[in-house]
C-alpha cells in the first residue's frame, strides 16, 4: 500500500508531532470526542476515498503498561446509557450498526487490544476494574479513548478498511493527565515507525 492510499486520522496532531511531515500520507486531525471524531472521518471520506484509514492516538490503560503500542481490534461505547427505556448499556437505541464493532488484525506482532470509547478523560480507573456504567455484556475494554468507536462506526457504514494504533501514555488513573503530555513524543515516534511497515 502506497503512503498517499492511508488517511491518517488523529485527534490531536500533538499526539503525532510532527513526525509525519514527510511521510506521503493524508493527515486529518479530527479533534477530540465521539461527535468531532465522526464528523472529520465522514468528511474526509467523501472527498478523499482512501484504501484505508488509520486511526493513531494516545490512550489510557488499565491492563497495559505505559508505553505499549496496542492495535485495536474491537470497539464499544463505554460512556452510551439508555437503560431507562429498557436498552442494554453501550448500546444505541434503535440502531443496526452492531454494539461491538471488530476489524481484522494487520500487526500481528502487537498485542491485541479492545478499545472503549467515551466522552470523557478517564482518570478513575483501576486495574482490572470497570469503567462507570459498562455492562457486563460488553467485552471489557483494555484500552481507554475518545474518539475510535466514532472513527470506527464511520468506515464501517461507508465500506473503508480501518486499523486502530493506540499507544499507552497513561493507566487512566490519579496520574492520566501528566503521563499524558509527558509520553507525546515517544508516542508520536511508534506511531511512524508502524506507519512505515504498513505504507511503503
Amino acid at each position: 500500500m502506497r503512503p498517499g492510499d492511508v488517511l491518517l486520522v488523529v485527534a490531536l496532531l500533538e499526539e503525532v508531532q510532527d513526525v509525519f511531515a514527510t511521510s506521503g500520507a493524508r493527515v486529518v486531525r479530527c479533534g477530540v470526542g465521539k461527535l468531532n471524531a465522526g464528523y472529520a472521518t465522514l468528511k474526509a471520506l467523501t472527498t478523499q476515498r482512501p484504501r484505508l484509514v488509520l486511526n493513531v492516538g494516545t490512550a489510557g490503560s488499565p491492563t497495559f503498561p505505559t508505553h505499549a503500542l496496542i492495535e485495536c481490534t474491537r470497539f464499544v461505547q463505554r460512556d452510551i446509557d439508555a437503560s431507562p427505556l429498557g436498552f442494554p448499556r453501550g448500546t444505541t437505541p434503535f440502531d443496526e450498526t452492531p454494539h461491538v464493532l471488530e476489524v481484522p488484525r494487520r500487526f500481528l506482532d502487537l498485542p491485541e487490544g479492545i478499545c472503549g470509547t467515551g466522552d470523557n478523560f478517564e482518570t478513575t480507573l483501576l486495574p482490572h476494574s470497570e469503567p462507570a456504567g459498562h455492562p457486563v455484556h460488553l467485552p471489557r475494554p483494555t484500552v481507554i479513548d475518545m474518539e475510535a468507536f466514532a472513527i470506527a462506526k464511520v468506515c464501517a457504514l461507508e465500506g473503508v478498511p480501518f486499523c486502530s494504533l493506540k499507544y499507552v501514555t497513561d493507566g487512566s488513573d490519579s496520574n492520566a493527565s501528566s503521563d499524558w503530555a509527558a509520553n507525546l513524543p515517544r508516542a508520536a515516534a511508534r506511531f511512524r515507525e508502524a506507519f512505515d511497515r504498513l505504507a511503503r
